[in-house]
């Protein structure tokens, strides 16, 4: 990442032991976009007065918005790959979208902070925003999800995980952006704690002792680890993975809250179109069959120096940077990786 690239927000920041995830949506009516740009000023101040109670805790927020909330408070221009998440797969394999506008990333070692700070940032918003899904997280042992494999092993790390996941010249007015996509997948742990730990590691395509990727020639082509490894000119363009495990044993949910960034959506639609569709289609996911996804939204992430920008944005000013031609593409078709829009996921 060029040193000019205006500060990203905390995306690259190592997984934590807890997180929550909030996702809102904004009150229509007179005032209250305008309290939701005000607010946009404050969080950097927010994190820092309650990080300073734990100094060592590693406390960050990541602030996301969707396409239909960038239009409302902030107006044109609007990050070039912005748009309504995307719907993949049919009847009960479904990639669903859900209402969204605002996503919070709350992130820190000890739940305490993570819970102070998301207090905190919605008291300043009152009722501007309508929570619509609240999710606390948590590591569970060695970085596994709830049905047992280590989750994220091929995130990329160092200087490789911002080439991934900041955005660039590619679109320089929202360079130090990222993209987001969270989904929320509760899993029939009954029905796979029944299988043979041969057959869950052959629905993954690992070890699930020792995370050991399967060897090519034993792993099915409809594996999760299969279906998920997107490649483009014979180099593999990874996502940035925040994955948490969460659930209420008592109500018999268990759940993984998937939450992906990269430098563009592309590449993690097409590992949902993959995993939903299938590659061909009918070759999905088989962990499909055990998970299921209830939530769906995509959100982009402004650098730290647009964000405090955002309270003066004038959302009825200037001509959007999104043409009717490239909404259109972000619905239907094949999606092109590197190609789409001219971006390059190895610059």
């Amino acid at each position: 990442m060029p040193n000019n690239t205006p500060e990203p927000q905390a995306v690259c920041n190592p997984i934590s032991r807890s997180a929550i995830f909030i996702v809102a949506t904004i009150a229509r009516g007179e005032g209250k976009a305008d309290v939701v740009r005000s607010w946009c000023g404050d969080i950097a101040a927010l994190v820092r007065a309650v990080g300073t109670r734990a100094p060592t805790a590693n406390l960050s927020c990541v602030c996301g918005f969707s396409a239909d909330a960038w239009d409302l408070l902030f107006g044109a221009p609007r990050p070039a790959s912005l748009h309504p998440f995307r719907e993949f797969g049919a009847g009960d394999r479904r990639a669903i979208a859900t209402p969204g506008d605002i996503l919070l990333h709350i992130r820190a070692d000890h739940m305490d902070l993570c819970f102070e700070l998301a207090s905190q940032m919605l008291n300043k918003l009152g009722d501007a925003v309508t929570v619509v899904d609240e999710v606390h997280g948590f590591r569970y042992f060695d970085l596994r999800d709830m049905v047992g494999f280590v989750d994220g092993t091929e995130n990329p790390t160092g200087k490789s995980a911002a080439q991934y996941t900041i955005i660039d010249d590619e679109d320089p007015d929202f360079a130090g952006g990222s993209y987001v996509i969270v989904q929320k997948y509760l899993h029939n742990l009954d029905a796979w704690n029944g299988l043979t730990v041969e057959q869950q590691e052959r629905i993954i395509g690992r070890e699930k002792l020792s995370d050991v990727e399967l060897d090519e020639s034993i792993k099915p082509s409809c594996s999760h680890s299969s279906l998920t490894t997107i490649e483009e000119n014979g180099k593999e363009v990874k996502i940035l993975r925040h994955n948490m495990a969460f659930g209420r044993p008592g109500a018999k949910e268990f759940g993984t809250y998937f939450i992906g960034y990269a430098r563009t959506p592309a590449p993690i639609e097409q590992m949902l179109e993959n995993m939903f569709v299938g590659r061909p289609p009918g070759n999905y996911d088989r962990l499909l069959d055990y998970s299921r996804a209830v939530t769906g939204g995509l959100f982009f992430v402004p650098s730290i120096d647009l964000l405090d920008e955002l309270p003066d944005r004038n959302p009825n000013a200037g001509p959007s940077s999104v043409d009717d031609s490239q909404r259109d593409d972000t619905r239907t078709g094949t999606l092109s990786i590197g190609s789409l829009r001219g971006t390059s996921q190895d610059e």
